[in-house]
């Protein structure tokens, strides 16, 4: 067993409350012990909600460990019904009530209530939290459509004449990434496009919602991680096809968009793009070669992540140095587009692995989850979020969709500002000691009789980065007080791999004190 600080994925079960938050008069009943209540706080103070979670525990205790805890089970889920009065009632159990192995659902469902009862079984030591996602909404949408089944070989009748096409997007959930954003900006785009929007699940849907799924043309698989055993299932059962392109960046949507036209039959070729979004107006910029090769390290779950290294390869002009996930049901897709990049995946849900190959891939960019931006901060080098797990700063209460040409315009914002940033940083610190920027310069706009500013700080020393290992080490490599003022011209966000890449030329060559000359002949040899 492996001790670790932080975790990508909680336990399946977490899973399942967020299936269960994300719907209306869906609730569940877990199976728990009392220290497990504390999954309220993911949804009351990082996604801020006003309400608590559909969730209600056993909360059994050590001493009733030796009586009959099937009791307590049956007694929780009567006086859940009987309080909350839900259409759907889920049953399930955390990775400690596994062990005790009372079976809540075989309980409940013999309890004989007046509304489904669906029990999840989901294994707490073998899955993790998507998976429990996944299986929850699959099991939940299965047990609510079983007996709508079409007879074997019915065909779906035609949509009538006149009637525009229509679609259920799949997927968005309650602590996912910017979800909220997404369908509104994906239903905006269908209706461009002349395909209405039917059914919107698990995210707002309601017991039924689900039962006129159906009724739609097509499904969209907006979030593969939590939706896509729901998609293949409605294909097989309802004959409804599946759009899978997922629409993250200006490529992947014209793709979408295209995919729609082929299932719909709609001519989107004749359809004119928004001009809105300009993000590829920058990329043919003059201004955009700046970005051009930067190197940028990609990790998340799987669909943001494959779409990021697209979007940041193809739109953007970025070199992806590296490309993982945490979500091992979909190692496969990861590993091909790795191979596309050539680059080796990183298929892992340890941070610290992580991290390391961060630090030994040298990004200028580091595009992942909450768990990354601390890597990267750890490491001086800039990060943008681009996938759950997130913070509370990850669910924005302005508009901020990462789908569709709106969406490309917010990874535009996202990923290159803290790129410009460094460049303006960097540029005052290289011109800090020019005349007119001094400290105790008076700013040019008020005038030679204003006051001047603040006096220099002189005794204040930039000192070039250094890594944990090299911190305080007595043997650490000698530089030239030239050498180091040299080091402090080149941008804060390279500085510190110049200055690993120097030493490791110096060493290599036996020489004790870099110099200005042994800085430029590393660069010249590593340039090769």
């Amino acid at each position: 067993m492996q001790l670790t600080l932080w975790s990508y994925e909680g336990p399946p079960h977490i899973g399942a409350m967020r299936v269960a938050a994300s719907m209306k008069g869906v609730h569940l009943v877990l199976h728990a012990p009392q220290g497990d209540t504390y999954s309220d706080l993911l949804f009351t103070m990082i996604e801020r909600r006003d309400s608590r979670p559909p969730v209600t525990y056993t909360t059994f205790q050590a001493r009733e460990l030796g009586a009959d805890t099937a009791e307590l089970v049956k007694d929780t889920i009567q006086a859940c019904y009987d309080r909350f009065s839900p259409e759907v009632l889920l049953i399930g159990e955390s990775c400690t009530a596994e062990l005790i192995q009372d079976q809540p659902g075989a309980l409940a469902q013999g309890m004989g209530l007046p509304i489904p009862v669906l029990p999840l079984e989901l294994p707490a030591y073998a899955r993790k939290e998507s998976w429990g996602a996944n299986e929850t909404f699959y099991q939940l949408v299965r047990g609510l459509l079983h007996e709508r089944r079409p007879a074997p070989g019915e065909s779906r009748p035609p949509r009538p004449e006149g009637q525009r096409p229509r679609a259920n997007l799949l997927g968005p959930i309650s602590l996912g990434f910017r979800c909220r954003d997404d369908v509104t900006e994906i239903t905006r785009l269908l209706d461009m496009i002349g395909v209405d929007v039917n059914v919107v699940a698990p995210l707002g849907a309601a017991p039924a919602d689900l039962l006129r799924l159906p009724e739609a043309d097509f499904n969209i698989c907006l979030y593969p991680e939590t939706a896509d055993q729901t998609c293949l299932w409605l294909e097989r059962m309802f004959g409804q096809p599946t759009v899978k392109t997922v629409p993250l960046g200006i490529g992947a949507t014209r793709d979408f968009i295209a995919e729609v036209g082929r299932v719909t039959g709609i001519d989107t070729g004749s359809i004119p793009m928004p001009d809105w979004s300009r993000m590829p107006w920058y990329s043919r910029s003059v201004d955009s070669t700046y970005l051009t090769g930067k190197r940028v390290f990609i990790f998340g779950d799987a669909t943001h992540a494959v779409a990021a290294a697209r979007v940041a390869s193809e739109e953007l002009g970025f070199t992806v140095v590296g490309l993982g996930t945490y979500a091992r049901e979909f190692a496969r897709e990861v590993r091909a587009a790795a191979k596309q990049y050539g680059v080796e995946p990183l298929i892992t849900d340890d941070y610290l692995e992580v991290e390391a190959r961060v630090a030994e891939a040298h990004p200028e960019l580091v595009l992942g989850t909450q768990m990354e931006r601390h890597i990267a901060k750890r490491l001086g080098v800039p990060c943008a979020v681009i996938s759950a797990p997130v913070h509370v700063q990850d669910f924005p209460a302005r508009y901020a969709p990462q789908m569709g040409f709106e969406g490309a315009n917010v990874l535009f914002d996202t990923w290159v500002h803290p790129l410009m940033m460094g460049l303006e940083e960097h540029l005052i610190t290289m011109f800090r000691e020019d005349f007119e920027f001094n400290d105790a310069s008076t700013p040019s706009h008020l005038g030679h009789g204003a006051s001047p500013g603040r006096a220099p700080e002189a005794a204040v020393s930039v000192q070039p980065e250094e890594t944990p290992a090299e911190a305080g080490d007595p043997a650490a490599m000698a530089w030239a007080p030239e050498a180091e003022q040299e080091l402090k011209k080149i941008p804060f966000f390279v500085r510190g791999k110049a200055k690993r890449n120097t030493e490791r030329y110096a060493t290599e060559r036996g020489i004790q004190t870099i110099t200005v000359e042994t800085l430029y002949d590393a660069k010249a040899h590593f340039g090769r």
